[in-house]
Order: C-alpha cells, then sequence, then structure tokens
C-alpha cells in the first residue's frame, strides 16, 4: 500500500524517534573517533613510502569493495565475549561493544573510515610541499607546520571526509545488524527500524516517513559538503 502525502506529514512515534537519535548519536560518535585515525593514515599514504604500503592502502579501502555483512562477521568474531579481542576487553576492563550501540557506531565507523581518507588524502596530496619546507626553513618544527599550513590548506577535504564519512555512517546497515543485531533502543538505528517497519503489518508509513528523512539527512549531508568546501576555497582564493 503507498502512504497517503498527509500520512507522511504526521508526527514521527516515539520509537521513530528513537531511532533517529540513535542513529545520530551513532553517526556523530563514529566520525568523531575515526577522525584522528583518518588524518594519520591519509597522511602516511599521501607522503610516506615505506614496505606494505599498497597492502595498508588495499586494507584501508577494503570495506567500500566487501559485502558490509563480511564486516560485520568480522567484528562479531573478533570482538565478541568469545572472540580473541572481545573476551579480553571484558576480562580486563569489563567492556563489551557487541549487541551495544558502542558496536553500532564502531561497525559504522569502519565502513564510512575509506571515504575520510580518501577526501582527506586527495586533499593532502594537492597542498604544495614547497610552503611546509619554506615554514621549515624559518624554524618551524614539524608539529606546528603541520597545525598552521597543511591542516589549513587540506581543511576543505577535511571537511568533505568528515561529513561524508556521517552520511555513510547514517546509512550503514549490513555490518551494523550483523554486529549488533537489532535491539530497540540500544542498536536500532534509522535504517534497522525502517527494515523492521517493512517487515511489520501496517508499517509502511512509517518505514516511507524513515526513508524520507534518510534521503533528506543524505542530501543534506551532500550539499553541505560542498558548500563548505567551495566557502573555503573561497576564502583562500581559489576558483
Amino acid at each position: 500500500m503507498v502512504s497517503r502525502p498527509d500520512e507522511l506529514m504526521s508526527p514521527l512515534t516515539p520509537l521513530e524517534i528513537e531511532a533517529l537519535s540513535l542513529s545520530l548519536k551513532v553517526a556523530f560518535l563514529s566520525v568523531v573517533g575515526a577522525l584522528p585515525f583518518g588524518l594519520m593514515v591519509a597522511w602516511l599514504l599521501a607522503r610516506k613510502t615505506f614496505p606494505g604500503k599498497l597492502i595498508i592502502d588495499g586494507a584501508v579501502h577494503l570495506p567500500l569493495v566487501v559485502p558490509p555483512v563480511v564486516v560485520g562477521y568480522i567484528l562479531l568474531v573478533l570482538l565478541s565475549r568469545n572472540g580473541p579481542i572481545g573476551s579480553w576487553m571484558y576480562d580486563t576492563f569489563n567492556i563489551s561493544v557487541a549487541f551495544t550501540w558502542k558496536g553500532a557506531a564502531l561497525a559504522a565507523g569502519i565502513m564510512a573510515f575509506p571515504l575520510m581518507v580518501r577526501a582527506m588524502r586527495l586533499s593532502l596530496e594537492a597542498v604544495d610541499q614547497r610552503l611546509e619546507s619554506a615554514a621549515r626553513t624559518l624554524g618551524a618544527s614539524r608539529i606546528r607546520v603541520f597545525l598552521t599550513i597543511t591542516i589549513p590548506l587540506m581543511a576543505p577535504g577535511i571537511l568533505a571526509g568528515v561529513i561524508l564519512a556521517f552520511a555513510r555512517a547514517l546509512g550503514e546497515f549490513g555490518a551494523t545488524i550483523t554486529f549488533v543485531s537489532n535491539i530497540p533502543g540500544e542498536t536500532r538505528t534509522l535504517p534497522l527500524a525502517l527494515y523492521s517497519l517493512a517487515q511489520t503489518p501496517d508499517g509502511e508509513t512509517g518505514a516511507a516517513r524513515l526513508a524520507v528523512i534518510a534521503v533528506l539527512l543524505a542530501l543534506g549531508a551532500l550539499i553541505a559538503s560542498e558548500w563548505l568546501a567551495r566557502r573555503l576555497n573561497a576564502n583562500r582564493g581559489i576558483g
């Protein structure tokens, strides 16, 4: 049954609001957690040559080409309470991430990580290294050069990577449902709630509303990414 326009405009139910807020929290935390690692990996891949670089590059981009369910299954095997890493974390720190919202954030961050790294790497490769060398000859430390020259020049790529990763994390489904299941109030994010409603009798209207929200959020993130990149480039005097 196709939902009527007035049904799509009706207020969200508490369960739908819960799924939306959980998705936003998971996406935000996954991006915040992945950002420092993304910067480090992007810098290594863009500026360094070392044995095994091709393997690391392939591993970073692997989530883009393998089914998300495979990523979720690997996380479940490694990080469940019976897994080699998960059992150690639980016995040592009493921390368990499988079947929790923290695990959902981890799965979303891993799936979004390649997009973040790629955007930042391309932006870093476009930075003129002669500017960094000039600053170094004037006595600036490597850290100061990175923070005051490299980061500002690659800022459009950082912002684009962050926003694209956020949008990707919002839409993550396969790895999430495999690793943390579909638990209401704990791991049922927006895509999982949409899936549940689509499988429920008379849930078409709620599923349609969540689908519209998901499309609008993703479209808004892409528009924001393009606008911010253009704004930063304009401030730097780039076309």
